[in-house]
């Protein structure tokens, strides 16, 4: 439930199981605290750190000319993809630093599209989180989820890694 959710609501959830109630400016306290420990950690990513076949995927795809965005709640992103060595794969970004609504609102993901030129429609959303793959379907993307997300029942696709799709399955989906 925690993963591609708002720092806060990611908050909200936890102290969902707290007897203790919280003012809106603890929260917003807790949050940023949790988000200095996180930055810390991003720290030590490295490419190491990237799963197991994307690198291949996403090499495959920019060399066949494919356009390709990240749609992320995290306000991290840009941090995270220059610290793992990604940010050059792709053509648009959009994350939490440009949206208003997290996942499981389509936002994120229809700013990407529209910062690629392509309608919904166009696109295919690889997804790891439940939020994710809500906010794709009711953004009107087809979506392939992987991972914790792989039961979802409305993707369109699911798979346990990215690496077990090949990269020509990845292209088509996005041709309906």
């Amino acid at each position: 439930r925690l993963r591609g959710v708002s720092r806060m609501e990611s908050l909200d959830i936890l102290l969902e199981r707290s007897s203790r109630t919280y003012t809106d400016e603890q929260k917003i306290e807790m949050a940023g605290r949790k988000n200095d420990y996180y930055r810390q950690l991003l720290q030590n990513i490295t490419p190491a750190d990237i799963l197991p076949g994307v690198l291949n995927i996403l090499n495959e795809l920019k060399q066949r000319g494919i356009k390709m965005a990240i749609g992320s709640s995290s306000r991290n992103s840009p941090a995270i993809l220059g610290r793992i060595g990604l940010a050059d794969f792709f053509d648009a970004t959009a994350d939490g630093n440009d949206i208003s609504n997290s996942k499981p609102d389509p936002e994120v993901f229809l700013l990407a599209a529209e910062r690629l030129g392509m309608k919904p429609s166009q696109c295919l959303v690889v997804e790891d989180a439940d939020a994710g793959v809500d906010a794709a379907i009711a953004g009107g993307f087809r979506c392939l989820a992987v991972g914790a997300a792989k039961s979802h029942p409305a993707a369109c696709m699911s798979a346990d890694d990215m690496e077990s799709i090949p990269v020509d399955d990845y292209i088509s989906m996005t041709r309906g």
